[in-house]
């Protein structure tokens, strides 16, 4: 392995209006779930599904307590995610960076962290959404399409930003 004596530069490079977009419409998913399980806290029974196979079935069922833990774990997630935004120097690149290049890697990087950190924000809103839907008979149901378009959606945005990566200079 081959070390390189180039010091990557610390750069402040401000957010994109779409990574202000993005993070806008993660917080909102966030937020309007938080709402949505203290408003309907009281109506729900003491068991709501706790997790669901591939075909989007219920495949156990646990106490409503449970779905609390999705909203922490996206906050946590959510602030990892947004500490690691802010440090894009420390991400991993291609040994092809460098000093002139080094703003648009950056911004690739910080940009795919975003989506990401979002569709999981956005990901977890829509599974705490289908629980509270299923005890109260609201109709609403994903089935098996959440889990391919989760997939897709977590990996989209790493594709997009590896192809945009080969593309800098």
């Amino acid at each position: 392995m081959m070390t390189s004596n180039f010091k990557r530069p610390k750069l402040k490079i401000p957010k994109t209006k779409s990574e202000w977009v993005w993070d806008i419409i993660g917080l909102s998913f966030y937020f309007f779930t938080i709402i949505l399980i203290i408003v309907v806290w009281g109506d729900l029974p003491d068991k709501v599904p706790a997790h669901y196979n591939a075909m989007g079935e219920v495949d156990r069922w646990g106490s409503k307590g449970l779905l609390i833990v999705l909203p922490i774990l996206g906050v946590l997630i959510f602030g990892m995610m947004q500490a690691f935004e802010k440090f894009p120097w420390t991400h991993n690149y291609p040994e092809r960076l460098n000093e002139e290049n080094a703003p648009q890697f950056y911004l690739n990087s910080r940009k795919m962290i975003n989506q990401l950190k979002n569709i999981c924000l956005i990901s977890f809103s829509l599974i705490s959404i289908e629980s509270i839907s299923i005890p109260l008979d609201w109709g609403f149901r994903f089935g098996m399409w959440f889990l391919p378009l989760f997939l897709i959606g977590m990996t989209l945005p790493i594709v997009i930003g590896l192809i945009r990566q080969r593309k800098i200079q």
